[in-house]
């Protein structure tokens, strides 16, 4: 409608109508009263009714000839409800009946035309936007529709195609048959430039007049490609088929609900179970039916992760299964695949390698012992069995880096203890740095440990030096006597001991240093503890790993092959030639030995230097070792209170060992025992005793 719009009152005169009607170039205007009210409408046409009868136009009003019975509208009714052919005019008025507008033939053809463009527009942009093509052509051929699709594909622009015929655009094109025949033409292949399209194509009718024709055309290509990606997907699959079937190992597959999708004969093998008996079904029903023990499934699903277990099959057979699972974007899992493998075999090997490495472990350990025992003679001499004891234990302690707290009388060989632990260890080829912490004055000992930065104290050296401890670095550092270390210097050992850092004296910056600590005493550090001597926090700190070395009286097994390895070590050392007399060794058997193997090593020593004749007899014993031990022809040590039975017992089994290793037969064994040859047998049975046993005893 016209908004606002110009009106005119009753008692105007006609006059003055035609001067506002040439004025404003309107041919009629609605009528209202003084409140605004519709009351009537006047035209151009009652103008002409003025001039045809001959009446006044200054003297006739507009009242006299307006057009009282008048159809109107509201602003709100809907434009096809209210306007037909037959109103010329329709004023629009509010709830009230006065006049907010107009409806003339002007707004009339204005809205059609819209509407019209609208309509046309929309159509355009829909045939437009269609993938397929769009051809269209009137009765005569002329093409009135060439969307842009058809554009593309056939490389002709649409204003250069519309308004042409349709066979000068393309000359192969049939589409005029069906103006001729009137019937529908489906799925029909044809060829344009260079491409094959399928065509659908119908006759245009208007009142049952055929007025033209339209196609419609697709590009088949894009349906060829689709093909050739299903058959790749076919054959694609076909392969995962057969991938899935040839695996060695059994493979189960379900969806992100735990639904079992597939499995393989791999699996139904593993399992017992037969070819799609429980594809669909969940895998609670897997683990109900006691197909698998523990359907690794179901963690993977609650965890969401990667999980590996060891499962047991209905069958009995022991699996590895690993379930992995296939998540998207949104980390929702839509797959699970677990892949089973039997290793049934693959644990009996198992623990057959690992009894086998056991073994190895322990030959190892024995060749070990060995070699310190015989190839390394120069070293520690060891046949007792409380060494041969203290010597495995040591080699399986150097394979470790634990802190080592060697104990024992002095003169026992802590240090070669020491420098055995560091030889087989994998710092071997490391520094190996021996302190002896008592022969150090305790106001050099820090620096000695922790080394010191240039300018520290008094005489030191400009460019600083190091410590003990950072010279072991990536070796071992041997601590001997280390109860003598001094309170307040075990304090920052202490420290060095949790954190691995030490601070030079006089320094600032802290040094990390990788070394392995073993330590060693003569003194009771536990009793020095309790006397507030030696810190209890360091002393735990030591003592992770605790080597006692027993005494000499303790293993007088050893002796005599000690004896021997030192004459034999002073006579190449003297250019000698020195033996000792079996009465010798008798001697130095009984004997106490206080100061333990240095003390046997030097009166070894001092005999062979000092003796006159080539056998070394009790004469040239000292006085004080051939006092204190009275010799008779033969003897049993003991070294401690025992029960009677017991020892009754060690020295029949001692004396078994040794005619074992002696001689061969067993009437032997019994005339140099002076008894019975099936005591021999019973007494032997009893304490586990064989030609073996003895050999390695002994």
């Amino acid at each position: 409608m016209t908004s606002p719009v110009l009106t005119l009152n009753p008692s105007q005169k006609v006059s003055e109508v035609v001067t506002i009607f040439m004025g404003n170039k309107i041919d009629g205007a609605p009528v209202v009263d003084k409140s605004g009210k519709l009351v009537g409408l006047f035209t151009k046409s009652h103008i002409y009714r003025v001039i045809n009868n001959g009446l006044d136009m200054n003297k006739t009003k507009v009242k006299d000839l307006m057009t009282k019975q008048l159809l109107t509208g509201h602003p709100d009714d809907e434009f096809s409800d209210v306007i037909n052919a037959s109103v010329p005019r329709l004023p629009v008025i509010d709830e009230k009946g006065r006049v907010v507008g107009i409806v003339t033939r002007g707004d009339i053809a204005k809205a059609f035309f819209n509407l019209h463009r609208s309509i046309s527009l929309e159509l355009d942009t829909i045939i437009n936007s269609t993938h397929n093509m769009i051809i269209s052509i009137d009765e005569k051929g002329i093409i009135k529709v060439w969307n842009l699709s058809a554009a593309r594909l056939l490389d002709t622009k649409a204003e250069d195609a519309i308004g042409k015929h349709l066979l000068d655009i393309l000359p192969n094109s049939d589409l005029l048959d069906v103006i001729e025949t009137g019937e529908v033409d489906t799925l029909k292949k044809v060829k344009f430039n260079k491409r094959t399209f399928i065509s659908n194509r119908s006759p245009i009718k208007k009142d049952g007049k055929i007025i033209g024709a339209v196609a419609v055309l697709q590009d088949i290509s894009e349906i060829d490609k689709m093909s050739k990606e299903l058959c790749y997907v076919k054959e694609l699959n076909k392969e995962l088929d057969a991938i899935v079937e040839s695996s060695f190992d059994g493979l189960f597959i379900t969806d992100g609900k735990g639904i079992i999708l597939r499995y393989n004969k791999a699996f139904e093998q593993l399992t017992g179970i037969k070819a799609h008996e429980y594809l669909g079904l969940s895998v609670a029903d897997i683990k109900k039916d006691g197909i698998i023990s523990e359907p690794v499934t179901c963690h993977v699903l609650e965890q969401k992760k990667s999980i590996t277990i060891m499962q047991k099959s209905r069958s009995g057979k022991l699996t590895l299964t690993t379930g992995n699972p296939i998540m998207e974007g949104n980390g929702e899992i839509i797959r699970v695949v677990c892949n089973v493998r039997d290793i049934t075999e693959l644990n009996l090997l198992r623990h057959k390698l690992e009894k086998a490495k056991g073994l190895s472990q322990h030959y190892e350990n024995q060749l070990r012992t060995l070699k310190l025992q015989y190839n390394g003679s120069e070293k520690i001499i060891a046949t007792s069995a409380k060494m041969r004891n203290l010597l495995d234990m040591v080699v399986r302690l150097a394979s470790v880096d634990s802190t080592v707290l060697i104990n024992g009388e002095s003169g026992t060989g802590k240090e070669l203890i020491a420098e055995i632990i560091h030889s087989n260890s994998s710092r071997k080829d490391k520094p190996f740095i021996k302190v002896n912490c008592g022969a150090i004055p305790e106001n050099l000992l820090e620096s000695e440990l922790f080394g010191y930065d240039g300018g520290a104290f008094t005489g030191a050296k400009k460019e600083g030096k190091p410590g003990y401890i950072e010279m072991a670095s990536g070796g071992t550092l041997f601590l001997d006597e280390i109860g003598e270390v001094p309170l307040n210097l075990q304090v920052k050992l202490l420290r060095f001991l949790q954190s691995k850092e030490i601070i030079r004296v006089g320094g600032k910056n802290y040094i990390n240093v990788d070394v392995r600590i073993v330590t060693a005493t003569n003194r009771d550090l536990w009793d020095m503890v309790q006397k507030k001597q030696f810190r209890e926090d360091l002393y735990y700190r030591l003592n992770v790993v605790p080597v006692h070395i027993p005494p000499l009286r303790d293993r007088k097994e050893d002796i005599p092959a000690l004896v021997a390895h030192f004459i034999q070590v002073f006579n190449r050392k003297y250019k000698r030639n020195k033996s000792i007399s079996p009465e010798v060794v008798d001697y130095i058997m009984q004997y106490n030995w206080p100061g333990n193997i240095r003390e046997l090593e030097n009166l070894i020593e001092r005999m062979v230097v000092i003796t006159i004749k080539d056998i070394i007899t009790s004469e040239d014993l000292p006085f004080h070792l051939r006092d204190t031990v009275g010799l008779s022809s033969s003897y049993i040590l003991v070294s401690g209170i025992v029960p009677l039975r017991e020892a009754i017992e060690s020295v029949e089994k001692q004396l078994l060992e040794k005619v074992y290793s002696k001689y061969r037969s067993t009437r032997q064994m019994a005339k140099e025992l002076k008894v019975n040859a099936s005591t021999v047998v019973r007494k032997a049975a009893k304490y586990q005793i064989s030609k073996d046993s003895s050999i390695q005893n002994n």
